[in-house]
C-alpha cells in the first residue's frame, strides 16, 4: 500500500492559489455528465435513480406508499427540476463544445484511478454526511454530499489532506459543549459497552447499574486507576443514551486488483464533543479505549490505524 503522511504539518506554500483548494459545487446531473465527458470516469458511489424517475415498487399497488418509496419520488422529483447539466456546465465556465475543465476532469479522473481510498459516513444530530477521498501521485480528490443532489469536488495536494479530513468532522457553530460524566480517557471491555448498548436498544437503561456492578473493577481511567461501579454505571449511560452523532472512516488499499480494507476508525459524538472508539486487546480480552478527540485529530487517528493496520 502506498504510505500517506497524514501527521507532518504541510510545507509553507509558494503561493495562496497553491495553499487553497479548488472546489466546485456539482449537481447530481452535472456531476454524471462531467464524469462521462472524462472517460466514462466511475464515480465512487452508486446513484440509485437517474432524472427520468424511480422505477416502480411491486407491493405499492397493494400495500400504498411506503416511507422509503415516498422519499424515492421526492429525490426524483428534486433532480427533474434542474436545468440541463450541459448547459449549466458551460455558463459556469466548466464545459467548451464537450471540452471538460482540465482540473475537473483531472480530479474525476483521480477518483476513479487512485491508490488509497477513504470513506467517511458522519451523521450530527439527525444530519448524514458521506463523503470520498482518493489519492494517487501526492495528489488528493474529494467528493461529499448530505442530499444526494448537490455535491461539492475538490482536489489539491495530500500535503492538504489533514486539513481536508479535519472538515468532515467540524460541529456546527450553533452547537455549544456540554458537560459530562466522562473523563478524558476510558479504557473498558468491549463486552461491557456491547451489553450496555444493547440493553438501551431494548429500553432497558435500568439495567446499566446491574452491568456496572458485574464488572466491577474492569474499566479503568486514563492513569490507570479502577473505575467505581457508580461512575461505571454514569459513564455506561453517557457512551449509549447521550450519543448526538458518529462518525466512521473507512480506509482501503486500492492500488491492486483487488480492493483491500486496512483500517477503520470510529468515533461518536458526546454531550462534550467528539470520543474516539479504539478496540484493542490485553491478553485474551477485547477492549475499547474511549478516549475525547478534536476534529483535527481525525488525520492522525486515521494514519495510527492505517500504520498498525499494515504494519
Amino acid at each position: 500500500m502506498a504510505t500517506v503522511d497524514l501527521t507532518t504539518p504541510p510545507p509553507p506554500p509558494s503561493g495562496l492559489l497553491d495553499a487553497l483548494p479548488r472546489r466546485v459545487g456539482l449537481t447530481l446531473p452535472e456531476l454524471r455528465r462531467a464524469a462521462r465527458l472524462a472517460g466514462g470516469a466511475p464515480l465512487p458511489f452508486e446513484a440509485r435513480y437517474d432524472a427520468r424517475g424511480v422505477e416502480g415498487h411491486p407491493l405499492e399497488d397493494r400495500l400504498g406508499h411506503t416511507r422509503t418509496s415516498t422519499e424515492d419520488e421526492a429525490f426524483a422529483a428534486a433532480l427533474a427540476t434542474l436545468h440541463d447539466p450541459a448547459d449549466t456546465l458551460a455558463r459556469r465556465g466548466l464545459l467548451e463544445r464537450d471540452v471538460l475543465d482540465e482540473g475537473l476532469a483531472g480530479a474525476l479522473g483521480l477518483l476513479a484511478t487512485p491508490t488509497v481510498a477513504v470513506d467517511l459516513d458522519v451523521t450530527v444530530d439527525g444530519v448524514h454526511a458521506r463523503a470520498w477521498h482518493r489519492e494517487a501521485g501526492g495528489a488528493v480528490a474529494t467528493l461529499a454530499t448530505v442530499d444526494g443532489v448537490v455535491f461539492e469536488l475538490a482536489w489539491f495536494p495530500a500535503t492538504a489532506w489533514a486539513i481536508e479530513l479535519s472538515r468532515a468532522a467540524m460541529l456546527p457553530a450553533d452547537r455549544s459543549p456540554r458537560g459530562t460524566t466522562l473523563p478524558d480517557a476510558i479504557d473498558l471491555p468491549f463486552e461491557l459497552l456491547d451489553s450496555a448498548a444493547e440493553a438501551v436498544r431494548s429500553n432497558r437503561p435500568d439495567l446499566l447499574p446491574v452491568l456496572a456492578a458485574r464488572h466491577s473493577g474492569s474499566a479503568i481511567d486514563g492513569g490507570g486507576a479502577p473505575i467505581g461501579d457508580v461512575d461505571l454505571a454514569s459513564m455506561l449511560s453517557a457512551l449509549t443514551i447521550d450519543p448526538r452523532g458518529r462518525l466512521r472512516v473507512l480506509g482501503a488499499d486500492v492500488s491492486g486488483s483487488e480492493t483491500r480494507v486496512v483500517g477503520v476508525v470510529s468515533w461518536v459524538l458526546l454531550a462534550d464533543g467528539w470520543h474516539a472508539l479504539h478496540p484493542h486487546r490485553r491478553g485474551d480480552d477485547q477492549r475499547v479505549d474511549v478516549r475525547r478527540v478534536v476534529a483535527d485529530d481525525l488525520a492522525g487517528d486515521l494514519a495510527f490505524v492505517l500504520a498498525e493496520a499494515v504494519a
